[in-house]
C-alpha cells in the first residue's frame, strides 16, 4: 500500500547519516548543538548562533551532536560568565553537559567543538541566557535645602526602588491602590537617573503634602517572561520616617583578660521604620562562638586573636545606616628578650671592671600602657641608684622595653639580674628574664664546622645546617639565603635557632645555595653580628623523557628509541645503559650530547617487549621506558553510518557492521578479526571474520549480522588479530529499530549532501543564497530568501541568461541509494515505497518545464518521470511530494529548463 508524503517527518530527520553512507569512509566533523530541560526560550540568531534562555534554578542541558570517522572528540568549553561556577576555564568531554540549579553567573556562551584530525575542527556555540528576578528593595532619602530663592525652602523625599534581574526590570510605583505615573499628580515626578543604566527608578516627592504621608508599593517587573512573576515592596512614608540612629551601652575600649566573656550591646535610639541591628567585626567574621541576639552580642571566653573593633550597624533603608564601634583589646604579655651593652663609649665588646655595663630588657604587652617592669638582683628587689640606673623608655627602641645601667662595673657587681614584666592589676602571668653578669660572660664567636660546608645531599633527604656559636650568654642565631630576596624553605626570609642548627626536611633542588648564619643581639651581647657562611649542594636523580611510550611495529621493520635527559645534578658525569626486560643491550656515557637512542635494524619475536634506558648520576637514576608490542590497533566502528536493519524473517533482524582500522600500516597485516556477539541477558558467542589482502588506512570493512532476535539489543565486540596476537579490542551496542531511514538535504554545506551534476546535460546548477544575488539584472525573477525566510540560506539554481539557449537542460542527481530490505540472494522481497519531497520557486516569465526522474541499475531503458510542472508559479516557494517504487539501487534526477529552481530534497524508506 503506498504511504502518505509527510514533509515534516521527513524535514526533521538526520541528514548527515545517511549522507555518510555514499560517501567515503572518513569524512571530517560536523557539530550541532541541541537541549532540553526547562528551555524558556531558544532563539534562532544571524550566523546561526542560539540564544537559549533558562529560568535561574533550573537545569540546563545541552547535547552536542557529532558526525564524521572517525568518531570525533568531543570537547564543551565557555567564555564569559564567572570562575567561580565550577566549570572555569576547564573542559567537559562527553556529549551532554548539564548543570543543575544554573546560577546567573554561570550563564555565558557555550562551545561545543569536535575533531578527529580530518579538516578543520567543527565547533558551534550557544549562548545560555539565565533569567532571575530579586526582590525590589526601597530607600529613602530626605533632603532640606535652600531652592532658587532666599525665602523659599522645599522639604523633599526621594524614594528609590532597586532590583536585580535579567532581563532588565519594568519598576511601577503605587500610592495606597492609585498607580502613579509621570503627569499624573504635580507633586510627583518620576524618573531615571543616567547613572543607574536602568537598574533604578526614583520617586520623588516635592514639598510634601499630608496626602503623601501613604503607603507605597515598588513594583518589579520582567514582564512574566521565563514565567518569573512580579514582585513587589511596601514602603509605609509617615511624618514619623527619620534614618536611624543608636547607642553603644558599652565602654571604649573595652579591656578583657583571656577567656573572659564580652558581651556588647547596641540600642536603637530613634528611626522609624525600626532599624534592623546588625554586628560586624574589623579583623574577619564574627568569631563562630560569638552568639547574636538581636542588638545584643556576645563574645565567650575571648582569646587574643578575637580582639579589635567591633561595630554595631543600624538600616531601616531610610537614609544612611547608623554604625558605632568600639574595640576589645585582650590583656596579655608574651615574648620576653634580653641584651647586654657593653661600655658604649669604648668600643669594647668585653665586659670590663671599671666600665659601663647596660642590661636591656623588652616584653609585648597588650595594653601596652598597663605594663610594668622591676629588677631583682640575685632574687633580691633592685632600686635605682646613681650606679644602678634604672628606666623604662628608651627613644632608639620600641615601646616595652626597660634598661639597668650599670655605672663603673666593680666585682661586687657580678650576679643575676632578674628583669620582671607584669600588668596592672594582674590576672596575667607574669613573664621574668634572668641575665647573668660575671667575669665568664663574653661576646659571642661564630664558626661553622669543617665537615659542615660545604653539605652535599640528595634531594628528599633531611639535612641539618650547623653553626656552632660560644660565648655566655649564648645569643639567637639567625638563619637567611646570602641572597636575602630568596625565602627560606619555611617561605620566610628569616628563621630563628636557639642551638644553632637549621633542619631541613624534605630538602628540595630549590633549596641549592649559599646560607648565612648570624648571631642576633637578642638574648646575647648588643655587639656587631658574627656572621658565616654554609654551602649546600642538592643532587637529583636525571629527569628524562618520555617517561613511558607504547610502540607498535611489525616484524622485520626498523625503528629507533631515544631517550633525552632533562635535567640532572651532577651533570657532568651520566652513564646511561639499554635494557629489554632484564637483558643489558648496551651502556654509555653522555658527555657532549644530553640523549641517547636506541636503533632496532629488524624486528624479531624476541625484539618484543619493555625497553629500558637508565640514566644514572650520583644522585639516582631517571628512567625511559618503552613498550614494543605487535599488537594492531583497535578497530573503529563507522558510528555515521545509519543503523542498517532489516527484517530475513518476522521474528529476526540483520545488521550492517562497518569499521575501519585504526593505523592498520603500523604492524603486522590483519589476517582475521574476532567477532564476539552476546545479548545482554546470555554467554558471549565468538566467531572469526577473515581478511584476504592487507587493509588500507580508511578503507571501510563490512560484515552483515545475521539471526539476531528482535528486539533484542547486542553487545558487539571486534578485535584484530595479526601473527603477534590479539590487538586492541571495541565494543558497541546493536539495537533492534523499525524505524524508517531518511535522506535528508538542506544545501547548506559545499558538498550538497554528494549531489552530482548530470554529465549528459547542457549546463549545471549551481548553490547561491539570496544574500549575494544582485537583482539588478535579473528583476521579477528568483527567490528573495530561502523556502525558511532566511537571505543567508543555500539553495541550488540555475541562470538562463545568456549563453543559455531555449531547450537547454540542466540536470542534478542524487547519490545511489540501494533498496531495502533484501533477501539472502539480492532480491527485493517487496517493493517498498519511497517519499521524495521537495521545494521549488519558479518565477519569471520563460519559466519552462521542471522534471523529476527516477534513474534504476541494471535497466538499459530510459529515465521514468516521477513529477513534472509547466510554467510560472509565482514569487513563493512550494512544496512537492511524490511516492516512487524503485526495484533496483535508484538515483532521483531533476531537470529544469530555463530561470531558477530550488531544490530541498529528500527521501524516505518504509
Amino acid at each position: 500500500q503506498m504511504e502518505n508524503c509527510d514533509l515534516h517527518l521527513c524535514f526533521s530527520l538526520n541528514l548527515t547519516l545517511i549522507y555518510l553512507i555514499f560517501s567515503s569512509s572518513t569524512a571530517p566533523p560536523t557539530v550541532r548543538i541541541i537541549h532540553s530541560g526547562h528551555a524558556c526560550n531558544v532563539e534562532e540568531e544571524r550566523y546561526t548562533e542560539r540564544v537559549y534562555t533558562i529560568r535561574e534554578g533550573e537545569t540546563l542541558e545541552l547535547a552536542c551532536l557529532v558526525s564524521g570517522h572517525p568518531r570525533p572528540q568531543i570537547r564543551w568549553t565557555k567564555t564569559a560568565g564567572s570562575a567561580s561556577d565550577r566549570f572555569q576555564d576547564s573542559s567537559v568531554f562527553n556529549e551532554t553537559l548539564r548543570i543543575t540549579r544554573i546560577q546567573r553567573l554561570q550563564g555565558g556562551r557555550y562551545y561545543c567543538k569536535a575533531e578527529n584530525g580530518l579538516g578543520s575542527p567543527a565547533i558551534k556555540s550557544i549562548r545560555v541566557d539565565v533569567y532571575y528576578l530579586d526582590d525590589p528593595i526601597v530607600t529613602v532619602h530626605q533632603s532640606i535645602g535652600e531652592a532658587k530663592e532666599q525665602f523659599y525652602y522645599e522639604r523633599t523625599v526621594f524614594l528609590r526602588c532597586m532590583a536585580n534581574s535579567n532581563p532588565p526590570v519594568r519598576y511601577s510605583w503605587r500610592r495606597g491602590q492609585e498607580f502613579l505615573s509621570q503627569g499624573s499628580d504635580k507633586g510627583v515626578e518620576i524618573y531615571e537617573p543616567f547613572f543607574t543604566q536602568g537598574e533604578t527608578k526614583i520617586l520623588k516627592l516635592k514639598n510634601l503634602r499630608p496626602q503623601d504621608y501613604a503607603n507605597y508599593s515598588c513594583i518589579a517587573s520582567v514582564r512574566n517572561v521565563c514565567g518569573i512573576t512580579n514582585k513587589n515592596v511596601l514602603f509605609k512614608l509617615s511624618n514619623k520616617t527619620a534614618s536611624p540612629t543608636i547607642k553603644l551601652l558599652v565602654e571604649d575600649p573595652i579591656v578583657v583578660n583571656p577567656g573572659q566573656t564580652v558581651t556588647l550591646v547596641c540600642v536603637t535610639s530613634g528611626g522609624d521604620p525600626t532599624p534592623t541591628l546588625t554586628w560586624v567585626h574589623s579583623a574577619d567574621e564574627l568569631p563562630k562562638k560569638s552568639v547574636l541576639n538581636g542588638g545584643t552580642l556576645t563574645l565567650p571566653a575571648i582569646s587574643i586573636e578575637e580582639a579589635g573593633v567591633y561595630s554595631c550597624v543600624a538600616s531601616n533603608n531610610v537614609g544612611n545606616p547608623a554604625k558605632k564601634s568600639t574595640t576589645i583589646v585582650v590583656r596579655g604579655l608574651k615574648k620576653g628578650r634580653f641584651w647586654i651593652t657593653p661600655d658604649p663609649y669604648h668600643n669594647d665588646d668585653n665586659i670590663q671592671i671599671g666600665r659601663e655595663v647596660k642590661i636591656s630588657c623588652q616584653v609585648e604587652a597588650t595594653p601596652p600602657e598597663e605594663l610594668l617592669f622591676s629588677w631583682l638582683k640575685n632574687g633580691r628587689p633592685l632600686r635605682s641608684s646613681e650606679r644602678m640606673v634604672i628606666t623604662h623608655t628608651d627613644p632608639e627602641v620600641q615601646p616595652g622595653t626597660t634598661n639597668l645601667d650599670i655605672i663603673d662595673l666593680k666585682f661586687t657587681d657580678f650576679g643575676t639580674y632578674t628583669c620582671v614584666a607584669v600588668l596592672k592589676n594582674g590576672g596575667i602571668p607574669e613573664i621574668s628574664i634572668d641575665v647573668n653578669i660575671s667575669s665568664t660572660t663574653v661576646p659571642p664567636e661564630l664558626t661553622v664546622p669543617r665537615d659542615k660546608s660545604p653539605l652535599v645531599v640528595q634531594e628528599g633527604d633531611t639535612v641539618e645546617l650547623q653553626c656552632l656559636v660560644s660565648g655566655k650568654p649564648k645569643p639567637i642565631i639567625l638563619w637567611s639565603r646570602a641572597d636575602k630576596e630568596v625565602p627560606m624553605p619555611d617561605g620566610g626570609l628569616q628563621t630563628e635557632s636557639y642551638d644553632g642548627a637549621l633542619r631541613i626536611v624534605n630538602v628540595s633542588r630549590e633549596m641549592t645555595g649559599t646560607y648565612r648564619c648570624a648571631t642576633s643581639q637578642y638574648n646575647g651581647f648588643n655587639v656587631k653580628p658574627r656572621e658565616a657562611l654554609v654551602e649546600l649542594t642538592v643532587q637529583y636523580p636525571p629527569a628524562v623523557e618520555p617517561l613511558f611510550t607504547e610502540i607498535r611495529q611489525g616484524l622485520g621493520r626498523a625503528f629507533t628509541l631515544n631517550c633525552r635527559m632533562l635535567r640532572a645534578h651532577p651533570s657532568k658525569v651520566l652513564k646511561y645503559e639499554w635494557k629489554l626486560g632484564t637483558r643489558l643491550l648496551t651502556i654509555g656515557q653522555l658527555d657532549q650530547r644530553d640523549e641517547t637512542d636506541y636503533h632496532v635494524r629488524a624486528l624479531n619475536r624476541e625484539g618484543y617487549g619493555e625497553y629500558t634506558c637508565e640514566v644514572t648520576n650520583e644522585a639516582g637514576a631517571g628512567a625511559c621506558r618503552f613498550l614494543v608490542t605487535g599488537r594492531a590497533y583497535a578497530p573503529e566502528f563507522y558510528y555515521d553510518t545509519y543503523s542498517a536493519l532489516w527484517q530475513n524473517r518476522p521474528r529476526v533482524y540483520g545488521f550492517k557492521l562497518q569499521w575501519t582500522q585504526q593505523n592498520p600500516l603500523s604492524v603486522d597485516r590483519i589476517v582475521a578479526y574476532r567477532l564476539g556477539i552476546k545479548q545482554f541477558t546470555t554467554a558471549q558467542r565468538n566467531q572469526e571474520i577473515p581478511m584476504e589482502g592487507a587493509i588500507a588506512k580508511g578503507e571501510l570493512i563490512t560484515h552483515n549480522l545475521t539471526e539476531l532476535i528482535k528486539p533484542e539489543a547486542y553487545l558487539v565486540r571486534l578485535t584484530p588479530i595479526t601473527r603477534f596476537g590479539e590487538g586492541d579490542s571495541t565494543d558497541r551496542t546493536i539495537r533492534y529499530s523499525g524505524e524508517r531511514k531518511s535522506f535528508s538535504c538542506s544545501f547548506e554545506d559545499e558538498a550538497v549532501c554528494m549531489f552530482t551534476q548530470d554529465k549528459r546535460d547542457d549546463f549545471d546548477w549551481t548553490r547561491h543564497s539570496a544574500a549575494t544575488r544582485d537583482t539588478k539584472y535579473t528583476p521579477n525573477t528568483g527567490p528573495s530568501s530561502d523556502r525558511v525566510g532566511s537571505k543567508q540560506g543555500f539553495y541550488m539554481y540555475i541562470e538562463t541568461s545568456r549563453p543559455r539557449l531555449e531547450g537547454e537542460k540542466a540536470r542534478l542527481l542524487t547519490p545511489t541509494f540501494n533498496v531495502a530490505p533484501k533477501s539472502p540472494y539480492g532480491t527485493v522481497t517487496s517493493s517498498p515505497t519511497y517519499c521524495f519531497g521537495f521545494y521549488y520557486h519558479m518565477y519569471g516569465k520563460h519559466i519552462g518545464a521542471l522534471n523529476a526522474y527516477l534513474r534504476q541499475k541494471g535497466q538499459s531503458g530510459a529515465d521514468s518521470s516521477v513529477w513534472t510542472l509547466v510554467g510560472n508559479q509565482g514569487d513563493r516557494w512550494k512544496q512537492a511530494k511524490v511516492n516512487i517504487h524503485p526495484t533496483a539501487s535508484f538515483q532521483v534526477g531533476t531537470t529544469l529548463w530555463e530561470e531558477q529552481w530550488v531544490i530541498n530534497a529528500e527521501l524516505r524508506w518504509p
